[in-house]
């Protein structure tokens, strides 16, 4: 693959998930759905920390969530940046092309995320109860401290679970509940690749 179609692959991935964002952002108001299908709904969420919610804070009592957030930014450059210099080191030496894709779709989809944590909260105002105004001429939170914007939701299947299942019989449920981006689909199709081609993508050297 070459470095051309790389970073054509790249600036996509950025520029629709980028586009949704911030549609969704000045379009939506915070918890806002709307239905397309029974199994798909576009439903405006933001995320503050981890995958599925989970904050640093919510680990340890000694860290507050401002610094939570800070530190987590930080940590997701650091990663973009080892990410994006593994997939340059990729292009170099011109490795295999699934390894340069998935690479591609990694590093894409973590720094369209990295966008919203370092920007988000000086370019939007705040979403609950009203749909967020782009430059604004107060931001709803500080530089690195930015919400990631979720929107995509598959509740596939919903129901109650059989009276005879031990713990959770007769309990409601849903699949698929967690609520995502086109930055976390890049993210987890460039990690799929990786695992079900990985032996073509990380071959063992041959001993003599």
């Amino acid at each position: 693959m070459s470095k051309k179609q790389t970073f054509l692959l790249v600036v996509l991935i950025l520029f629709i998930d980028q586009a949704s964002k911030i549609y969704i952002k000045t379009h939506f108001e915070l918890g806002q759905e709307l239905k397309i299908f029974d199994w798909f709904r576009i439903y405006f969420i933001e995320n503050e920390g981890m995958a599925w919610g989970a904050k640093l804070s919510d680990i340890s009592s000694f860290i507050s969530d401002s610094s939570a957030k800070l530190s987590l930014t930080i940590f997701r450059i650091f990663a973009v940046c080892g990410i994006g210099y593994w997939l340059y080191q990729s292009l170099h030496k011109k490795t295999s092309k699934i390894l340069t894709v998935a690479l591609a779709l990694v590093f894409s989809g973590a720094l369209g995320n990295i966008i919203d944590s370092v920007f988000y909260g000086i370019l939007f105002d705040g979403s609950l109860g009203q749909t967020a105004t782009l430059f604004p001429t107060e931001g709803y939170a500080n530089l690195f401290h930015g919400k990631v914007v979720d929107m995509l939701y598959f509740p596939l299947f919903k129901g109650y679970f059989p009276e005879w299942i031990p713990f959770f019989g007769g309990n409601y449920f849903s699949f698929f509940d967690p609520v995502f981006n086109i930055a976390d689909m890049a993210i987890s199709t460039g990690v799929g690749l990786l695992l079900v081609f990985n032996k073509k993508v990380f071959p063992k050297s041959s001993t003599v």
